[in-house]
């Protein structure tokens, strides 16, 4: 039997995160009645709409549902938070996305059906809808990702993910708690520590509801920062290395 958790962050995701758990929760349902467990573990990062609320209230119709709350710290470190969560909690897979609706469900099973040959697979987002802005981070991520660790990924920051735990679990300990980027150093990680890795196009979405916390201003933010982590996690996988 495999144990999975479905792993989102949410941050004012008020407009959305009902719709989210109605597209998701039948995922969970359909792998529990394999006979296998699935939980969908969505982590309020602090929100100052009523997420969590609406959360706690949606437990009652939603059984593999679990809300989580905590204090705001960021996407990046929400994701890490929700990996470490899984991984405590005993699942042998986690599988991450983002609670604005942005990515299908349908497009999961692939996954899935491969969930023994690979021990990460992400999805690449060829012609996403989001906006140019988004299309032009990700390239220059790309890039980024190249020069600080000499590897190229197709697609680092793609949040539409499955890893199996006992490989996921390693890379959490040379990534800072605080990391704005983390899907981005994960991918990072897995493609230089040559972890059986998958790519597969998905479709990505327009915001379905809600407005973006994450504009250009903070994106640049954030990337500077990320530069100055990069270095630290570059330092410190020198004294870690993949087994």
């Amino acid at each position: 039997m495999d144990k999975i958790f479905i792993v989102m962050p949410a941050y004012n995701e008020s407009a959305n995160v009902e719709e989210v758990i109605r597209m998701w929760h039948p995922v969970a349902e359909r792998i529990c009645a394999a006979g296998h467990e699935c939980k969908v573990v969505i982590a309020n990062d602090g929100s100052k709409d009523n997420t969590f609320e609406i959360l706690t209230q949606l437990q009652a119709k939603y059984s593999h549902l679990v809300p989580l709350d905590k204090a705001n710290s960021g996407h990046g470190a929400t994701v890490l938070y929700l990996y470490r969560y899984a991984i405590n909690e005993g699942a042998n897979f986690v599988f991450q996305t983002d609670s604005d609706g942005q990515t299908l469900p349908d497009e999961f099973w692939q996954m899935w059906e491969n969930r023994d040959r690979y021990d990460f697979q992400i999805g690449t987002r060829g012609g996403r809808q989001d906006g140019s802005s988004r299309v032009f981070v990700t390239k220059t991520l790309r890039l980024i990702v190249w020069l600080m660790f000499g590897v190229w990924v197709k697609d680092a920051n793609t949040p539409f993910r499955l890893m199996k735990t006992d490989r996921l679990q390693r890379i959490p300990d040379v990534i800072p708690h605080d990391y704005g980027l983390a899907n981005v150093a994960v991918s990072a990680i897995a493609v230089k520590w040559k972890e059986k890795l998958a790519w597969y196009p998905i479709t990505f979405r327009p915001r379905q509801g809600g407005v973006n916390s994450i504009n250009m201003k903070r994106i640049c933010k954030i990337g500077w920062k990320a530069l100055s982590d990069f270095r630290k996690i570059n330092k410190s996988l020198k004294s870690h290395t993949a087994q």
